[in-house]
């Protein structure tokens, strides 16, 4: 009933703990990973946003980092709400920037500028600015948490086997809005015949960006197994969000199904 006042001095980019109420939370022996958000009283009384800070943080984790921020962002920018151009381009120049950031945040782990950029692309990627009057999805948070509950791997690692493997499941429940972000983050060019290319060629480079970034892509890479998949759709739960499309126990399946086999092209 009470809230314990704290602030946060942020050492690694990618939740966005410094400006939001949320959390996720692990019950180990019943291997079961959900998130929750609390009220505004739980966020941080004060933030200090260093980017010197996370100098040292290793290469994996400064990866998986982004890889979260980038997927906070995709939750909120794959959504049926209409007429959310603001947003849209809001959505779409912190994916571009996390992109563009990480890469050489890895190169040059002191380079400054990226650290700083990272870490704001981070902070305005989960304080619900992109989302706002937008309706959101969390499917690709939701699927993932199975795979980190059962393996404890990292949270941004499994989400890069996870969210191409979404994208291609559900990409024709609006190709234009995955052409969308091929064209305006990825760089491609628009296919006015047959948008659905552009759409394809979006999320092999997304996977590629992943690779080059040195993360998994596949259940292999992440040391997961394919024979879990029975269990994890179990223990999954088709009620957090899924407001772009509803992912029910047979649609996890197939995704997972489509993340064992999944390859950078």
């Amino acid at each position: 009933n009470k809230v314990v006042p704290v602030g946060a001095i942020l050492t690694m980019a990618g939740t966005a703990s410094e400006m939001n109420a949320g959390s996720v939370i692990t019950h180990e022996k019943k291997m079961i990973k959900e998130g929750r958000v609390f009220t505004p009283e739980v966020n941080p009384k004060f933030s200090i946003l260093n980017p010197e800070f996370t100098y040292t943080l290793p290469p994996y984790q400064t990866s998986c980092g982004a890889v979260d921020m980038f997927a906070h962002v995709v939750e909120r920018y794959f959504t049926p709400s209409k007429n959310v151009e603001i947003s849209d381009e809001l959505c779409e120049g912190v994916m571009r920037n996390i992109v563009e950031q990480s890469v050489i945040a890895l190169a040059e782990p002191e380079n400054y500028s990226a650290r700083a950029n990272l870490m704001w692309a981070g902070t305005v990627a989960h304080t619900n600015i992109c989302g706002a009057g937008r309706i959101q999805d969390w499917a690709s948070h939701g699927i993932e948490h199975e795979l980190s509950a059962l393996y404890d791997c990292a949270h941004g690692a499994g989400l890069a086997v996870v969210m191409p493997a979404w994208m291609e499941y559900v990409m024709h429940h609006n190709v234009m809005r995955f052409a969308q972000m091929a064209c305006r983050v990825f760089g491609c060019q628009m296919d006015f015949e047959n948008p659905e290319n552009t759409a394809k060629e979006g999320i092999k480079k997304f996977r590629r960006f992943l690779s080059r970034i040195g993360m998994p892509i596949n259940f292999e890479e992440l040391g997961a197994k394919a024979e879990d998949i029975p269990l994890m759709v179990e223990k999954f739960n088709p009620g957090e969000g899924h407001g772009f499309v509803p992912i029910k126990a047979k649609d996890a399946t197939a995704i997972y199904e489509l993340a064992v086999k999944a390859k950078v092209e």
